[in-house]
């Protein structure tokens, strides 16, 4: 059984996988007008097994827009002129999207700057501002 292979944790078998096959718009002079080379992937990402769930919540989260609402994923692919290779380009679209939230964000810690580095910028604003004070026209009338 083929599996699409993203990480050691995110193993996905193809049969979760349901594939349509349209007439594409794409290259193919004549051609295009009778053979279905543009893939289409559907994908139930609620329901899939094979998703960890904080990898499923981030995938909602970061891809909500291309997920329906009975909650598959659509991928297409109408970039090359055959069907095997616009399958390919939709699993390395998919596996991109996944890697991309299979990995925890890190927490960001909220930081203060130096006092030292305080002290220096008040500084060069003093400075800044006694630069620009000098360039004024006094009026000792």
């Amino acid at each position: 059984m083929e599996t699409l292979a993203v990480n050691s944790r995110i193993q996905i078998p193809h049969a979760e996988f349901d594939w349509t096959f349209v007439r594409s718009s794409g290259p193919g002079g004549q051609n295009v007008n009778k053979v279905n080379s543009k893939a289409v992937l559907r994908w139930g990402v609620g329901r899939s097994p094979s998703l960890p769930d904080d990898v499923r919540a981030r995938f909602r989260a970061r891809f909500a827009a291309r997920i329906t609402s009975a909650g598959e994923l659509v991928v297409t692919s109408q970039r090359y002129r055959d069907q095997g290779r616009n399958v390919e380009d939709c699993l390395a679209k998919l596996r991109e999207m996944l890697a991309s939230v299979a990995a925890r964000p890190k927490q960001r810690r909220p930081t203060k700057p130096k006092a030292s580095d305080v002290r220096r910028r008040l500084e060069a604003k003093k400075l800044s501002g006694a630069k620009k004070k000098s360039r004024q026209r006094s009026d000792w009338d």
